[in-house]
């Protein structure tokens, strides 16, 4: 009875070594998804594309337009189809003003299915309003933690973080609640917006918001997980300012850009 037991126990452990061997080899050759996103201060040009598609990995990328913000404005989609034709990518439109007799696949089963996902400008405040109603706020995160490429500018910056600074109400500028995928606040146009830089200063010294970065109009930063991987400018004047209180004092702090072409 006792070699009957310790011969079944020897046998369940050399099972247990065996499934933990064949766990470990299971980790190691599945590759770590690497959550990106790429952000810019207002400028979305052929040089951002060239870097997204870079992004991607991918020779001829899915790339799905979602101009929420804009209450998918039609010479918007226009736009961006027409320049889509310059590119080496797979070009999709999704609206969010939509019927179900003409859109037959969910929001999830359509942008789980992109490389890449470009968010342009416009009212960020209607914009994360309409997707959370839709549930699209809990898709993008899937997709982001997919290692599908978040992306855009101005609105399309501000919806990732916390927070951002925000033209969507009457009268002033005011802080926007968003994803928060990215931790503290960013302000898009932060020189090129008469007052935004200032604006933005003061709210984050009062506490308004929370720190984050300003950035110029062709300047942006990318992420990889929730953490900065590189600064990035389309040209050799625009800039990224890190933007924090320290010892009751409001500091700006340049971060100098990597020059893409």
């Amino acid at each position: 009875m006792i070699r009957r037991k310790f011969l079944q126990q020897s046998l369940m452990a050399a099972a247990g070594v065996a499934l933990s061997q064949n766990l470990l080899a299971d980790a190691l050759s599945t590759p770590k998804i690497t959550k990106k996103i790429l952000l810019t201060g207002g400028a979305y040009g052929p040089v951002w594309m060239k870097y997204l598609i870079a992004l991607t990995g991918k020779e001829k990328p899915k790339v799905c337009f979602m101009p929420t913000a804009s209450g998918d404005n039609q010479a918007y989609i226009n736009y961006w189809m027409e320049s889509a034709k310059k590119l080496s990518i797979d070009p999709y439109v999704q609206r969010v003003f939509i019927e179900s007799s003409s859109q037959k696949q969910s929001f999830e089963e359509v942008l789980l299915g992109m490389d890449a996902i470009l968010v342009p400008g416009g009212n960020t405040l209607d914009m994360i309003a309409l997707w959370q109603a839709h549930g699209i706020d809990k898709v993008l995160k899937k997709a982001w933690e997919k290692g599908i490429v978040l992306t855009g500018s101005s609105a399309g910056a501000i919806c990732w973080f916390h927070e951002g600074l925000s033209d969507s109400r009457p009268k002033a500028l005011s802080s926007v609640k968003c994803l928060g995928f990215l931790k503290g606040s960013v302000s898009p146009h932060y020189h090129s917006s008469k007052d935004r830089a200032s604006t933005y200063q003061n709210m984050v010294l009062k506490g308004d918001i929370k720190p984050g970065y300003g950035l110029d109009e062709n300047a942006g930063l990318l992420f990889e997980d929730d953490k900065i991987a590189k600064v990035l400018a389309g040209d050799a004047k625009s800039k990224v300012y890190k933007v924090f209180v320290e010892s009751g004092n409001i500091v700006e702090q340049v971060m100098e850009p990597e020059i893409i072409t």
